[in-house]
């Protein structure tokens, strides 16, 4: 059952629209991604959903409610973490936790959320002398202490680093399994790939594709990637005839093409020939990043595909 709903939505700025005739549901239950380069018009999108701008057109519904008109009582269900967000340097993790549950007539034991989160030894420390990482469990724990039923969490990982955000990622996962509908808007690619049930791509404005990443990787030209560094230089001319690959590459030294099973079978036939070594050979599958690069790359080569054309 979709819990959010989304039917051409259309904002703009000083004329020059943001978003523009966007659709898409999220189903209870899911992680769901939005996904697209800086200025795509994901935040504009979340922000029609959570109440916080009005679109200039279309409609949106969450849990069957107009978050403009039923504001307060979207809110009562969905919970937030915005692209950007501060908390008064100077309040420790206990105020902060105890302010937000004041403005919830029934809100989560923050106790419990602090425990979940791991803040119980934080509790005492300012916002302002939390790490990264620590500031952004606090913003998921604000987000939560609601009860919502949706929690949207808006480029949450920026800016924290490998480990911090595995961290997060893992807290994302939690939050879903307790039963939270997430929709997260993220611009990392293995983020979205390792989290998603199911992602939309927004570019420039538009909606460019909506599938599961498993969906967008398999409609993807590309679905193997082989590197390896060349004992010699390989003709250029034969790596272009390559069957099957999208792209020749090289960068210090190493050969990265992004083709087929029948491009692996063509390089080694080609190297074989040749009697040319491939040092630290890697044949992979592709990701998610290598679809929306594709994706992103297509219609920037021609504008006028829409979804349909994509195969969502």
């Amino acid at each position: 059952m979709a819990i959010i709903e989304v039917s051409a939505v259309r904002k703009a700025y000083a004329g020059r629209p943001a978003v523009d005739g966007v659709s898409f549901t999220v189903e209870e239950g899911e992680i769901f991604g939005i996904l697209g380069p800086n200025g795509a018009g994901k935040t504009t999108t979340v922000e029609c959903v959570e109440g916080l701008r009005v679109p200039d057109s279309g409609t949106v519904r969450v849990a069957g409610l107009d978050p403009v008109a039923d504001h307060d009582r979207v809110t009562a269900i969905l919970g937030a973490q915005l692209q950007e967000s501060e908390v008064q340097a100077k309040l420790t993790v206990r105020e902060a936790l105890e302010l937000y549950a004041a403005f919830y007539p029934a809100p989560a034991d923050w106790r419990v959320l602090a425990e979940r989160l791991g803040l119980t030894d934080r509790l005492t420390d300012r916002f302002g002398k939390l790490s990264g990482g620590q500031k952004q469990r606090l913003s998921i724990a604000l987000a939560l202490i609601g009860n919502p039923r949706i929690v949207v969490l808006d480029e949450l990982t920026t800016g924290l680093d490998p480990r911090a955000r595995r961290d997060t990622w893992k807290l994302i996962e939690d939050v879903r399994d307790s039963g939270v509908t997430v929709v997260l808007v993220t611009h990392f690619m293995e983020e979205a790939q390792r989290l998603c049930d199911r992602v939309v791509v927004i570019n420039k404005g538009r909606v460019a594709a909506l599938d599961t990443p498993a969906g967008l990787i398999g409609r993807s030209t590309t679905s193997t990637v082989i590197s390896f560094t060349p004992s010699r230089p390989l003709d250029e001319h034969e790596l272009a005839q390559l069957p099957e690959a999208a792209s020749v590459e090289h960068r210090d030294g190493r050969v990265l093409i992004n083709g087929t099973d029948a491009t692996v079978n063509a390089v080694i036939s080609l190297l074989a020939r040749h009697r040319i070594t491939a040092n630290q050979l890697r044949v992979g599958d592709a990701t998610l990043d290598d679809a929306f690069l594709d994706l992103t790359e297509s219609l920037a080569e021609d504008p006028a595909k829409n979804l349909t054309e994509q195969g969502a």
